[in-house]
């Protein structure tokens, strides 16, 4: 019998929502579990220092997982191959309960959406391997980063997302997307050039998992465990062609427009002519300067249905 320790939010309803009892229930019936809600990084942070052999199971959406990561990177508990500094040989290992707006990170993975049935999963399932980006600032990124109209996209969500829900993100797209004029940005893929600042950007993108937003294709090429990021730059800076990408992005087609291009490498570095939204895994922030990922390579575990 597995022992869980399992991690909730409290400031999103914590072990009082339904479908966190529900869970709950499906996870007692086949392991030992102990329920720990945090508030705060620290307080994650405390729980972690605290795991011993127990497996973390988080309840929670992409930002969930992705605070969680970030923890586990603090705390030196992730693992990975190649000469990253600090990578340790044996990967963090951890379970989902997909409770979030997109489920993004769950999508990629084919976890199941229903809260009952992912801790099932969790129960039953296999470890596989998932890669993680680290950033120069030591900041870590799970599903996504993107940079320009889909992060203003993000940002205009945020006050929407009581009201709407999953629709939040498609409405502040369309507002984003009317009046974005693109930002002049530099971006190199191992030490490739895809982007030289001559033209405007609409949104770069990096995938470690495929979409954003709830599902919209944004890497429909990535795999989170091949070592790989899938970077996708589009020019579409017109009206008509921001209307176009927005279409063709929604079916995952828009890496066959002329306007786009697709690139995948180990490390990337993003260079900022002027202020530009950034969004990780549901962060919002602002970049001015320049950023660089890389890749840490199977730093993690996540237990999923067998394929």
């Amino acid at each position: 019998m597995k022992d869980l320790l399992v991690i909730t939010n409290g400031r999103a309803g914590g072990t009082g929502d339904g479908a966190t009892r529900s869970a709950l229930d499906v996870l007692r019936s086949g392991a030992r579990v102990e329920v720990a809600e945090t508030r705060d990084p620290a307080e994650l942070a405390a729980v972690l220092g605290g795991l011993g052999d127990r497996l973390p199971v988080i309840l929670g959406g992409d930002g969930s997982v992705h605070a969680l990561i970030a923890a586990a990177h603090r705390l030196g508990r992730l693992g990975g191959s190649g000469a990253e500094a600090g990578a340790r040989e044996r990967p963090f290992e951890f379970g989902i309960v997909p409770m979030g707006t997109g489920n993004d990170l769950a999508r990629t993975l084919r976890l199941p959406l229903d809260p009952a049935e992912a801790a099932k999963a969790v129960l039953d399932g296999q470890p596989s391997d998932l890669d993680v980006l680290v950033d120069d600032t030591g900041g870590v990124v799970v599903n996504a980063v993107h940079l320009g109209v889909g992060a203003e996209a993000g940002r205009r969500a945020v006050p929407l997302k009581p009201r709407l829900g999953k629709l939040a993100y498609p409405v502040g797209s369309a507002v984003a997307g009317a009046s974005a004029r693109g930002w002049r940005l530099r971006v190199a893929v191992d030490g490739r050039v895809v982007a030289g600042g001559g033209r405007r950007v609409l949104m770069a993108a990096l995938g470690n998992g495929v979409t954003v937003g709830g599902g919209a294709r944004v890497a429909p090429s990535a795999h989170p465990d091949d070592g790989q990021a899938d970077v996708v730059v589009s020019f579409s800076t017109g009206w008509r062609a921001r209307l176009g990408f927005a279409v063709a992005l929604v079916r995952g087609r828009h890496p066959e427009r002329h306007d786009v291009v697709e690139a995948r490498g180990h490390a990337v570095t993003v260079t900022a002519d002027e202020p530009v939204p950034v969004n990780a895994d549901g962060e919002l922030s602002m970049l001015e300067a320049d950023r660089s990922w890389t890749v840490l390579h199977h730093a993690a575990r996540v237990i999923a249905p067998p394929p």
